[in-house]
């Protein structure tokens, strides 16, 4: 769709399931900063929640999910729910007739992403997975940093995203809801090994580490390999110091980027490349990626094609069941009854 075209295009009827932190954090500001999209209802568990919220938004205040599905005044729908609750209100929601944007993982299973990739490509609909670092340019500049021997022929990717401890009675802590730190943090260098070197990734080995106590797995990592011999070596955690970092080895030099995942509108990246004649730091401008995948979102909705396209969708989700696979480690629960779904959901 042409700029002019995209000018004088209704402008997207946003609803919203679940008021989630990462909702009202980030993606609902950034709904508000993005032409061409409104958020015009509020869904939650807690209905003085969503009339609080739509109150601070201009939205209006819905009584539940399916109601706010039922409104034909709605185009598309925001699911920042815990993971285990994407599958059912994904799919009722494409069943509905609206596109869906959803926050990482679309579900954690690989079957039932590719169900619902299927589904939304079958109605037309656009299925958007919420990996907001993917939009941000300093990863396109190694990109092209890589693809023009900047390092030399890469051999090694090494990714990295930890985090502290959450709270007690965090969701990451609840098995029953998709929590661990494989689907909750993991899942961004699995996605940073796709973009750096392709889709034809192998697992070779895994490892979980499962606090007994609260039935999850808190750390691990993963050795996968890519089509070109170079291997990914990748670790994540949620009982660590932050990090969020990659750095690839090549055989002639090494570039790292820090802030990788999650850097804040206004960090100024910095790629940082040692070869033999010394170091070369490359400074780029500051850059919102929040509003940067709110806005594919609403671009993809008018040229009707979601900005993963299905395929990058399916293989995260096949990489992240082949390393819980190579760990010898069980799919978290499975919840099927939307009745309980509705009275564990923000």
């Amino acid at each position: 769709m042409s700029a002019a075209a995209r000018a004088t295009a209704p402008a997207v009827r946003l609803g919203l399931l679940g008021c989630a932190d990462i909702a009202l954090r980030k993606v609902l500001p950034a709904v508000a900063r993005t032409p061409g999209i409104t958020l015009t209802a509020v869904a939650s568990r807690s209905a003085a929640k969503a009339a609080r919220v739509a109150a601070d938004t201009g939205a209006e205040p819905v009584r539940d999910y399916p109601a706010l599905l039922a409104r034909p005044d709605i185009d598309a729908v925001y699911v920042p729910l815990p993971a285990a609750l994407h599958t059912e209100w994904t799919e009722r929601a494409l069943r509905a007739g609206k596109h869906v944007l959803a926050e990482k993982p679309l579900t954690p299973d690989a079957t039932e992403t590719a169900r619902l990739v299927e589904l939304a490509r079958s109605r037309g609909l656009v299925l958007a997975e919420n990996f907001m670092f993917v939009h941000h340019p300093q990863h396109r500049c190694v990109q092209v940093l890589l693809a023009g021997g900047a390092v030399g022929e890469p051999r090694v990717l090494n990714a990295t995203f930890t985090i502290p401890p959450r709270p007690e009675g965090d969701i990451r802590y609840r098995p029953d809801l998709g929590g661990g730190a494989l689907l909750d943090v993991g899942v961004y260098p699995l996605r940073a090994a796709q973009l750096l070197l392709g889709p034809g990734l192998d697992v070779l080995g895994a490892d979980l580490r499962t606090d007994p106590e609260r039935g999850v797995d808190v750390a691990g990592s993963a050795l996968l390999r890519g089509p070109g011999g170079a291997t990914a070596h990748l670790t994540f955690g949620m009982d660590h110091y932050y990090t969020s970092r990659y750095e690839v080895l090549g055989s002639a030099g090494r570039l790292r980027l820090d802030h990788a995942f999650t850097p804040p509108a206004d960090h100024r990246p910095v790629i940082t490349i040692e070869r033999q004649g010394g170091v070369e730091r490359l400074e780029l401008e500051p850059f919102d990626q929040v509003t940067a995948a709110v806005r594919a979102f609403v671009t993809s909705i008018g040229s009707g094609a979601g900005p993963d396209a299905g395929a990058a969708i399916t293989r995260q989700a096949e990489l992240v069941a082949d390393v819980r696979r190579a760990a010898r480690a069980p799919l978290p629960p499975h919840r099927g009854d939307p009745t309980t779904q509705l009275l564990s959901t923000p």
